[in-house]
């Protein structure tokens, strides 16, 4: 586990969970605002089409996927900008830091109306889930490193 001392591939990883964050969080607003059937394996308490047509996947309007995604874009262009802008050299790991801790606290509550609330999974939400949990917990070890905690 000595990447997790390693801030440079700790970077690296964020990099790669935010093209795989991106790419779902896309996916899944393209589905929405095309009105396209969600690719997923149905059966049981796995039900895509639930959880992506509740009332719980829009807030104040915005569908859950864009935020996602703007989430991302966010954290992606901070991470690769951060060494061109000296406001984003000193503050940027706290920025990424503080957008992945609410996506993942948001995601939790997400997991929590699945599961709970609708009693339906939905398999890319779930994996858009994994991918923020794994940011959050990236950017808080590449914080530590960059606080020299």
């Amino acid at each position: 586990m000595s990447f997790l001392r390693d801030s440079a591939r700790l970077k690296q990883i964020s990099l790669l969970l935010v093209l795989s964050g991106l790419a779902i969080s896309v996916y899944l607003s393209y589905v929405k605002l095309a009105d396209a059937d969600v690719v997923c394996a149905a059966g049981g308490a796995i039900n895509c089409e639930v959880v992506q047509n509740s009332v719980w996947s829009r807030l104040a309007g915005v569908d859950i996927a864009l935020l996602g995604a703007l989430a991302w874009l966010v954290m992606g262009a901070t991470l690769l900008l951060e060494t061109r802008f000296e406001l984003l050299a000193g503050h940027g790991g706290l920025l990424v830091f503080g957008i992945s801790l609410f996506g993942f606290l948001f995601s939790m509550w997400l997991i929590y109306v699945q599961g709970g609330i609708l009693q339906a999974w939905c398999l890319w939400c779930l994996a858009h889930e994994l991918a923020m949990t794994l940011m959050f917990l990236a950017s808080a070890a590449r914080l530590r490193l960059l606080l020299a905690i």
